[in-house]
């Protein structure tokens, strides 16, 4: 007999403070009633002891769950380490199952229903939840820089808009605005009005200070002269507005150094999985951290085929009566193919100084694509697939990134072992 027969599949709709939870058996019958349990886990065991007083002795409970990534991961884990068969089901799955009822409903128990209803119809499609402490830590540690350095992006734009208005010619002063001298200044000298008892000198030895001796009696000058050049900019509630710019200040610095503390954490995980992502051109540890977050156990993914396919990246033929095409996939991981694009484009550009491309491997194939016809965008797309395959084979296999130029071939990666 078919082992399917044998199970009874559980469908849980996960939440923030509940849970809620369908059986089935192979025939899409119902077993028993919903079941409602709080999301901690020690609800847990007693949710598992009402689906075995519910089911029939003869069956085995296999659970599907929608998020085993983030409100559902603790009972994934759970489940897991209990000895459960829990498989991750694609909300697309339980969407188009919801759509393809006569009439449409939505509440926690149809959720559940639906979710239990795909874990019978595509056991087989259904990846096995695999939810991992390191991979998940280092996803919340990415997510929270990438919020930090969002915010941080927005306070650089409120200085930026209050400085014009107190110096005009601000972006004269220093090469950047949230760089340490420049923080520094700003924070003492919010507008010209607090540097009207001020000399040169003095200036000058602050300016040596915050720049560590970098900055010359030159750069106090400067200033000087620039906001002479300016006009009175006072304005009433000047001194209100300054403390404004001191708050940007102190805010720039927190972010700056929380993301450097991050980073450090980050690095310590990334270096527990033995990855060698870094050595690929364009590859620091925030990249590297952003790609190994988002693939997870590179295992999962049979091949580079599959990764790219999960990443966006490959075509999706659309045909009928024997006429189509590929065309751009629009599904897939969008924070992975976003972080593929960029890192597509590092590959490409050229050195500022000497303008020899980055990658020249990779240079040269993308001018071959461009050559062929492709747009710059299609011949970015290619790049991107080709990353995939180095990643995949760089992830899959531990090993360093090493260009060599191999005659009337296109692979340009030599795996070193």
């Amino acid at each position: 007999m078919d082992k399917k027969f044998s199970y009874a599949y559980i469908g849980v709709d996960v939440h923030k403070e509940q849970h809620t939870a369908v059986a089935m058996d192979f025939w899409t019958t119902w077993i028993g009633e919903d079941i409602t349990f709080s999301s901690k886990i020690s609800e847990y065991p007693k949710f598992i002891e009402q689906i075995k007083k519910m089911i029939p002795i003869e069956l085995t409970p296999i659970f599907g769950l929608e998020d085993v990534g983030g409100n559902g991961r603790s009972l994934a884990v759970f489940l897991k380490e209990e000895g459960y068969l829990v498989k991750e089901v694609n909300p697309s799955y339980s969407t188009a199952e919801r759509k393809d009822c006569p009439t449409t409903y939505k509440n926690d128990v149809w959720d559940a229903k639906c979710i239990a209803e795909v874990l019978v119809k595509k056991l087989d499609l259904l990846p096995t939840a695999e939810p991992s402490d390191l991979f998940w830590t280092l996803k919340q540690f990415v997510y929270r820089r990438d919020s930090i350095v969002k915010a941080l992006t927005t306070t650089k734009i409120q200085l930026h808009e209050q400085l014009v208005k107190n110096y005009s010619s601000y972006k004269k002063f220093f090469a950047e605005i949230d760089g340490k001298t420049a923080l520094a200044f700003w924070e003492k000298y919010p507008s010209p009005s607090t540097l009207k008892n001020t000399t040169v000198e003095e200036l000058k030895n602050f300016l040596l200070g915050a720049s560590s001796n970098a900055c010359s009696i030159r750069k106090a000058e400067k200033i000087f002269k620039l906001i002479e050049g300016d006009g009175d900019t006072y304005r009433e509630y000047q001194e209100n507005r300054d403390e404004l710019i001191k708050s940007y200040v102190r805010c720039i610095r927190f972010s700056m150094e929380e993301t450097e503390e991050l980073e450090k954490h980050m690095k310590k995980i990334i270096g527990k999985l033995d990855y060698k992502l870094e050595s690929l051109t364009g590859i620091a540890t925030v990249t590297a951290s952003q790609i190994i977050a988002e693939i997870g156990d590179i295992n999962r993914f049979k091949n580079a085929d599959k990764l790219a396919r999960y990443a966006g990246i490959a075509p999706v033929n659309f045909s009928s009566a024997g006429k189509g095409k590929d065309k751009k996939s629009k599904q897939g991981n969008r924070t992975l193919n976003g972080v593929l694009y960029f890192l597509a484009m590092q590959q490409v550009q050229l050195t500022k100084g000497t303008k020899q491309p980055r990658n020249p491997i990779l240079y040269e194939y993308y001018l071959r694509k461009i050559s062929e016809g492709k747009t710059k965008t299609q011949a970015l797309i290619c790049i991107m697939r080709r990353l995939v395959n180095i990643i995949y084979g760089m992830m899959k296999n531990k090993t360093e990134y090493v260009m060599e130029y191999r005659a009337n071939r296109e692979s340009d990666l030599k795996v070193v072992v």
